[in-house]
């Protein structure tokens, strides 16, 4: 019985190197048509290969770099330059550098500067970019060691971060005897180790020396105080070193643009100490301190200080409380700092020189009056202002009705009173394209009813009233609002219990009208607990 073999596809390539014949028959009858018909088969089959063997094998290495790039981007994540404008603009001036974090799993990562030589140096780039180190003694000696044994890593770091213990464990006998049971541990998750003062942290002349001497690219620098009740203060310079600390100076470093100081009041406390730090940075432009713990030492400081800020800083962030909680009353703290001096009237001196302001703490109408009497419109820098409101600085003698929250309508007096300053000052302040004025309650039943002034592109949102129009009109009268919306909408339970405010219009996502008058409402008439 005779048979065909089936035929295999002329694109598909044969998996061996010797051809069969595409029509091979079982009997030997046809070997002369046969014969013909393989030199012709030959022929293509070799055709064909010979189209494979043409087209060259391109590797991951022969793919550009900037395709290298964006996938290593996508790994690791996008990070802005701090030399870049991007970084700059108005639409990212909620971008905090003191929030910004390494990549969490960079260990693992690491793996993959092993692929080729091109990845090793864009692996080694993106690892090396954010480096954060402990200051103590140690710690920096490792570094300066690891930098001297590789010296092509230390043009990658671009941010360095120090942060300073506030503590460390002190173990007894018992936990320190050689045998093998382990600390007792208590419910909290804590043992039985006694947490003292550290001994081994280093100064900032040993933090800026090494910085200066290692790393030559860095230009966002980072310092951690910490956080502790009565924690001690980063020593400048060490003790046994002549003269007095007001002679003595940190080493320059001139790479350094940004600077970030984090838990502010133990790294600087006095005049001196800001104009120490400061000082040794001649090239500063942005400067983003917080504070742990809200103080009145931390705004007597600064309103000290800042009549004295470095004409060269033009972008300034402070956040002197980070509680975004309503409070009762004023708290006892800021009526002796508001007994030495208003912060407002301090701060609204410096507006000249700066291009962007970002400020969480306590203000008031008081700020932007101020500074539109001392301001020259013709030569005003500032670009954008972001506010959040802890509480509105009202008199002494109102303690009982200083509180803050939805339902205080006190507080919403005065934060209708610092909106409409604000917008009173876009005449004088003529080169403002951004400006954001919100209050952030944490606890509050109804988030979406927080009160907020937003303007951006033009376009204004939040909060509005007869006299917040009239003032826009006057000082910017292209200016337009999103909408004026009459009601908060309406407020109902949602499937979990919570009360929730639906916008009147069931297109929109997000309130973008809070007509300021309906706030009344809240503080007479509805209960929310």
């Amino acid at each position: 019985m005779d048979f065909d073999t089936p035929l295999r596809p002329k694109s598909t390539p044969f998996p061996f190197t010797e051809h069969q014949r595409p029509y091979a028959r079982m009997d030997d009858s046809e070997n002369d048509s046969g014969s013909q018909m393989d030199d012709a088969s030959d022929s293509e089959i070799t055709l064909f290969d010979s189209v494979y063997q043409a087209v060259p094998s391109i590797g991951l290495q022969d793919l550009p770099i900037e395709v290298l790039e964006a996938i290593l981007d996508h790994i690791f994540g996008f990070r802005i330059s701090p030399t870049s404008r991007s970084g700059m603009e108005v639409s990212s001036i909620r971008r905090s550098w003191g929030t910004a974090m390494r990549h969490a799993r960079r260990r693992q990562l690491t793996e993959l500067a092993l692929v080729s030589q091109v990845w090793r140096i864009l692996v080694q780039q993106r690892l090396y970019r954010h480096i954060k180190l402990q200051g103590t003694f140690d710690s920096l000696e490792g570094a300066m060691l690891h930098f001297a044994q590789n010296q092509h890593l230390q043009s990658y770091v671009m941010h360095m971060e120090i942060w300073f213990p506030v503590f460390q464990p002190s173990y007894g006998r018992l936990v320190m005897s050689p045998s093998l049971s382990l600390p007792t541990v208590t419910t909290d998750g804590l043992t039985n180790a006694a947490y003292v003062l550290p001994g081994n942290n280093c100064t900032l002349e040993g933090v800026f020396r090494f910085v200066a001497a290692t790393l030559p690219n860095v230009q966002v620098l980072s310092l951690e105080g910490g956080e502790r009740r009565k924690a001690p203060k980063v020593h400048h310079f060490h003790s046994r070193d002549n003269g007095s600390a007001g002679s003595r100076s940190l080493t320059p470093i001139s790479s350094v643009s940004t600077l970030i100081t984090k838990g502010q009041w133990n790294l600087m406390r006095d005049n001196e100490d800001f104009s120490t730090v400061l000082g040794a940075l001649p090239n500063l432009t942005h400067w983003d301190g917080s504070y742990s713990r809200p103080k009145s030492k931390s705004y007597i400081t600064l309103c000290e200080f800042l009549p004295q800020l470095p004409p060269n800083i033009s972008n300034l962030k402070l956040c002197l409380e980070t509680d975004y909680r309503r409070e009762p009353v004023m708290p006892a703290f800021f009526s002796k700092a508001a007994v030495r001096s208003h912060f407002c009237s301090v701060m609204a001196a410096n507006l000249s020189q700066l291009e962007h302001l970002s400020y969480t703490g306590r203000v008031c109408h008081m700020f932007l009056d101020t500074a539109m009497r001392s301001v020259d419109p013709r030569n005003t820098r500032l670009k954008s202002l972001d506010l959040t409101v802890k509480n509105c600085c009202r008199p002494l003698a109102s303690f009982h009705e200083s509180g803050s929250g939805i339902q205080d309508l006190g507080f919403i007096e005065a934060f209708e009173k610092l909106v409409v300053s604000a917008v009173r000052s876009l005449a004088v302040l003529n080169q403002v394209e951004y400006m954001r004025i919100r209050f952030v309650d944490l606890d509050s039943v109804l988030p979406a009813l927080n009160p907020f002034f937003l303007l951006q592109n033009g376009v204004c949102s939040g909060v509005w009233s007869e006299r917040i129009i009239s003032e826009m009109n006057r000082a910017r009268p292209q200016v337009t609002f999103v909408e004026l919306s009459h009601s908060f909408g309406n407020i109902i339970y949602n499937k979990e219990g919570r009360m929730v405010v639906a916008p009147e219009n069931p297109c929109q996502t997000k309130i973008t009208s809070l007509k300021l008058e309906n706030y009344r409402l809240l503080a007479n008439r509805m209960t929310i607990h």
